[in-house]
């Protein structure tokens, strides 16, 4: 059976204009002679071109000129994308005003105009909560206006001078911390709201405090730098106190060291007004605050350093959601790879052949999408009923694994009352967009963090496997699930290796894959 190649395709597209084209020329060399018969022809060309733009197949009438016509467009993708993007999640306890600050954040770049403003301000009075109508722009749904609380994880866009976003407004309220987690996962950088009004701080950061869980939860979710807003600094409580500001600084930075931050390097901190807006666009006024002498908010973001990642790597998108559109369509972050129109990719781990059919991001339509880019993938190839979120959109040469089991090596923070982490402990597993019940199956070596490094590893002992581990324990374990998840060893693809265990609505353990069994293979 004769193979097709690409060329051969691009002319099977084209042929009922080509052979209009041709019958054309065909005609056109006898009919020197007999003048009769050239007449038809043009007639033919002109209905079979107005028949083909009835049609809208893009030619807009030009024949033989597909390449030329698509070569442009790249390169208007390329000046849309000089700018480089990232995801910033909003994190930290309820009501520290992480939705007034991502509301304000957007009316100041432009992406809101006053009447809606107004509208909203409208909408807030009336439900006497006059306060709450900036983070209307980001809570749309009705349950959350009601309640002030925040579900699901909203998502809009917005740019400073260097930098594209997309805010990812993460729910604060406990109940919650799932959905925190879906939108931490797809975050390059992480912006820590915290009240400065009295006793507010305090409730966030005690222990069961949401301030302390989102902090450990998005440096186990690869966020890794963080910037600190210290909000609420106009409330009457604190009137821009350095003295406030400096106590909950020195609270938070020894945390935060021990949470696995760099606080020199990768945090930053700065106070400001998510309900007026101060300091978020534009420097503080030395009237209003006169100790603050540091950048603003869209500064600080502007230079925030992330490390790259890999756009000529294997291609790599957790699927957070989909819905029908005229064809499936997919939801995610791409973590490494570029993904092209036209490219034939595998959904994993149902091993689908799909071919992308086009590209969305930021609403617009694009030719390619590299690394950290947000984006919506047409597929064609697959029903929208086969994709689950989890799955991984992923390279056929290197496709990324599909398991049951593996090793993990997990750091216990905090058990539940008379739990015994052992063999058979049951929890919920988040790894990038998996949610998945999980059991452990095998303790196989404790790690001894106080061990020196310079220790020689000859002279230790051979360690019996431990039968149970208490709080604080790092353990290297075996992990098993019921249905075949798709992961990657952290040392290969950090954002598909990291995890967190939950039980009974509470993080007790963070983690990474530290082995995978081997490929084609689901277990050890």
């Amino acid at each position: 059976m004769a193979t097709l190649n690409p060329s051969d395709l691009v002319d099977a597209d084209w042929s009922p204009e080509d052979a209009a084209v041709d019958a054309a020329v065909d005609d056109a060399e006898p009919m020197q002679t007999d003048s009769e018969t050239l007449t038809p022809a043009p007639e033919d060309v002109k209905e079979i071109e107005a028949a083909v733009q009835s049609l809208d197949l893009g030619t807009k009438g030009k024949v033989k000129e597909v390449p030329p016509v698509e070569e442009p467009e790249p390169e208007e993708d390329n000046e849309e994308n000089k700018k480089r993007h990232l995801n910033v999640v909003f994190i930290g306890h309820v009501d520290a005003g992480k939705s007034t600050t991502g509301g304000q954040i957007l009316f100041l770049s432009g992406q809101v105009d006053d009447r809606t403003i107004q509208k909203y301000e409208k909408e807030a009075k009336d439900k006497s909560r006059e306060s709450w109508y900036m983070a209307y722009i980001m809570d749309t749904n009705e349950e959350e206006r009601v309640k002030g609380k925040t579900v699901e994880v909203g998502r809009a866009h917005f740019e400073t001078e260097n930098t594209r976003f997309t805010i990812l407004d993460a729910p604060g309220h406990k109940s919650y911390v799932p959905n925190m987690i879906s939108g931490a996962s797809q975050a390059d950088i992480g912006v820590l709201v915290i009240s400065a009004r009295k006793g507010e701080f305090e409730t966030g950061y005690e222990k069961g405090g949401q301030t302390r869980e989102h902090v450990l939860l998005a440096k186990t979710l690869g966020v890794s730098k963080l910037v600190v807003v210290i909000n609420k600094m106009d409330d009457p409580t604190v009137n821009w106190d350095k003295s406030r500001y400096d106590e909950i600084e020195s609270k938070m930075a020894p945390f935060l060291k021990t949470s696995g931050y760099n606080v020199k390097k990768d945090v930053h901190f700065l106070p400001l007004s998510g309900l007026v807006g101060s300091n978020i666009k534009d420097r503080l006024d030395k009237k209003i605050c006169s100790w603050w002498d540091g950048p603003c908010l869209f500064e600080v973001l502007d230079k925030i350093e992330v490390p790259l990642r890999d756009p000529k790597g294997p291609v790599r998108m957790p699927i957070i959601d989909k819905y029908k559109d005229m064809g499936t369509i997919v939801m995610g972050k791409i973590e490494s790879g570029t993904i092209k129109k036209g490219d034939s990719l595998l959904v994993m781990p149902n091993k689908a052949n799909v071919k992308v059919i086009s590209i969305y991001c930021d609403e617009k339509e694009v030719r390619q999408a590299g690394p950290a880019e947000n984006v919506r993938v047409k597929l064609s190839g697959i029903e929208e009923e086969d994709v689950l979120s989890g799955f991984v959109l992923s390279s056929i040469s290197n496709p990324v694994a599909a398991v049951s089991e593996f090793h993990a090596q997990l750091q216990i923070l905090e058990l539940l009352d008379n739990a015994i982490f052992t063999a058979g402990y049951n929890a919920v597993l988040h790894i990038h967009s998996v949610v998945e019940e999980c059991e452990i199956v095998e303790l196989i070596e404790e790690i001894d963090t106080k061990r020196r490094k310079d220790d020689d590893p000859k002279k230790k002992k051979p360690k019996r496997k431990p039968l149970f581990v208490k709080n604080g324990a790092v353990v290297v374990c075996r992990v098993q699930v019921n249905n075949l998840i798709c992961i990657e060893n952290f040392s290969d693809f950090p954002q598909l290796g990291r995890f967190t265990l939950r039980t009974e609505g509470k993080t007790v353990a963070v983690g990474k894959v530290v082995k995978l069994p081997n490929p084609g293979n689901s277990i050890f």
